[in-house]
């Protein structure tokens, strides 16, 4: 079969929440943009569904919230959990300065999906589903395409960027020989489905034992569950037998003891295997790697998907002008990785302790990563589609408050710059306009 030829100005490599993001901006700010994707759709269970307000804020500035807020969600304006006898909230999100003072659980092919055909309105956006990357094509030192394979045969893609968004197995990075810094997980998790009743609880529940940590994410007609495990100890789980894992279920949420039996087998459940890692370069001459493909994230706290947006939106707001004048250069892709480290993978001693630990003592979240900068890019003059894309206001471009995925801090853009606000330094953060 022949090979098909395309070029184009971006490839990325990856259909996930940041290459999706990254193609839609890039494409509306007037760069030709390819984003592959391997598998057919998007339907994949128990891929991180948590938006976050600070990604919520971002789709208000496309003006795309009122239009993502109709797909099925559910609105969590805290998140509250038991740890042994003791009921707390972990997190308030309703002081926050932001439109949506609440984490929106929406399923991710939703989310995707969405983003995908709001891309396809502008005539400078592809995404080719069914296209595996196999390869870089690299010449003097720099990468300047990608082979891949698809359901019409192989196909070569010439561009001027390559972008690995293609998660934490990502063949790209590993293509690249991009060396990475792997921190440890101390668990992996066990995802499973149980029926929802109408008069279950509403918010998400989680429950924290001695030695177990279980979460329960309401997705409407179902539970999503997620069971804590000591890392590596999954033959072990099996081994004690299906009737104990169910038991052990009954227990950590005992208005859903009668449906345990729709466990009828393992394989009603599913092994996410933990990975924490950050290459310590994201960037080769042609070549840049975001999302899990450059800092694969613990689930803990649902940050991964919203630091993947922020990826694909800093890479957006750097990189959108120099790919339309054709004069990338390295310099470029090296302002998009921050150059202090997000704290959830800037330190392993840190991660780790930041890590829910089955067994021991530590905090349920991550550590709050810093945002990077949600302005989104400017378009490039020409026609629009009939949507509801806006350039953000000139007040919004000089000064704007979005909040962190933690509750404690407030992040400032102010001048393209983020600053840090603690609670004491600003006790009452709010938006400037």
């Amino acid at each position: 079969m022949p090979v098909q030829k395309i070029s184009v100005r971006c490839c990325v490599a990856g259909g996930g929440p940041a290459g999706i993001m990254l193609g839609l901006l890039l494409a509306r700010a007037g760069v030709e943009v390819l984003v592959l994707e391997k598998h057919a759709d998007f339907l994949r269970d128990f891929r991180g569904d948590t938006i976050h307000p600070s990604t919520l804020e971002v789709m208000h500035e496309l003006g795309l919230l009122e239009d993502l807020l109709k797909l099925p969600h559910q609105k969590a304006p805290r998140l509250n959990a038991k740890v042994g006898g003791l009921a707390l909230t972990v997190a308030d999100f309703t002081h926050l300065p932001t439109r949506c003072r609440f984490i929106a659980f929406m399923p991710q092919w939703d989310f995707l999906n969405f983003l995908a055909e709001r891309g396809a309105r502008y005539p400078t956006f592809t995404l080719r589903m069914r296209a595996e990357v196999t390869r870089l094509i690299e010449e003097a030192g720099r990468v300047v395409g990608l082979q891949a394979t698809t359901a019409d045969g192989p196909l070569e893609v010439r561009a001027s960027l390559v972008v690995g968004a293609d998660g934490r197995h990502s063949v790209v990075r590993a293509k690249a020989g991009f060396k990475v810094d792997e921190f440890g997980a101390p668990m992996d998790v066990l995802w499973f489905r149980l029926s929802r009743r109408p008069d279950d609880p509403e918010d998400p529940v989680a429950r924290f034992e001695m030695g177990r940590i279980f979460i329960m994410l309401n997705r409407g007609e179902h539970w999503q569950c997620g069971f804590v495990i000591p890392k590596g100890s999954l033959e072990q789980v099996q081994a004690r037998g299906l009737p104990a894992f169910r038991g052990s279920v009954a227990q950590l949420a005992p208005f859903a003891a009668e449906r345990v039996g729709e466990l009828q087998n393992w394989d009603a459940v599913k092994l996410l295997t933990v990975q924490v890692d950050r290459l310590r370069q994201w960037y080769r001459p042609g070549l840049l790697c975001i999302g899990d493909a450059a800092h694969a994230m613990s689930p803990v706290g649902g940050v991964g998907i919203n630091l993947a947006i922020q990826d694909a939106i800093a890479a957006a707001n750097l990189l959108a002008a120099p790919l339309r004048a054709g004069r990338l250069t390295s310099e470029d892709l090296r302002r998009v990785q921050p150059d202090s480290p997000h704290p959830a993978v800037s330190n392993p001693r840190s991660k780790s302790g930041h890590q829910a630990r089955p067994g021991k003592r530590g905090s349920a979240f991550t550590a709050a990563p810093s945002p990077a900068p949600c302005a989104v890019p400017v378009p490039a003059p020409g026609p629009r589609p009939a949507d509801r894309d806006r350039v953000p206001s000139r007040a919004r471009e000089n000064a704007r408050t979005v909040e962190s995925s933690d509750t404690h801090s407030i992040s400032t853009i102010s001048g393209g710059q983020f600053h840090r606000i603690g609670k004491k330094d600003h006790p009452s953060p709010r938006l400037m306009y």
